[in-house]
């Protein structure tokens, strides 16, 4: 068998992410490998929308099945999650620069407000005490 490279789709992996039941079956199993039994047991959801949630997962690659007898095992593959986190990468650097902006910004107003106000609060506190 060669090995080859696979490529996973970020719109599949954005898809199921969408979802906020499969992000919390995504967290239960970065516990570990999990029977479908036990992960449909842990949301108040009938075992039927769970089979519909984890087909989905797998379709996106972001979740291995095996079987062992009758149990299907389920376990997280994080490797799709490299494509999506590579996208928002873009993203922490575009807010990390705009937030550092905001910081010196707020940082250089408070500095000149702060120093105009120490002589005008001497003044206000001077016309105060003579009113």
């Amino acid at each position: 068998m060669r090995n080859r490279s696979v490529t996973y789709s970020t719109e599949a992996a954005f898809h199921a992410l969408a979802d906020p039941t499969r992000r919390a079956v995504l967290d239960l199993l970065r516990q570990g490998v999990q029977p479908a039994g036990q992960i449909a047991r842990a949301f108040p959801v009938s075992r039927p929308a769970i089979s519909k949630h984890l087909r989905l997962l797998r379709r996106a690659h972001l979740v291995r099945e095996t079987r062992e007898g009758r149990n299907r095992l389920y376990q997280l593959n994080p490797e799709p999650l490299r494509a999506v986190d590579s996208w928002l990468q873009q993203y922490r650097v575009f807010w990390q620069a705009n937030l550092s902006n905001l910081k010196a910004f707020v940082e250089a107003e408070h500095a000149r407000e702060t120093a105009g106000s120490g002589v005008r609060g001497k003044d206000i506190k001077r016309s105060k005490g003579n009113e």
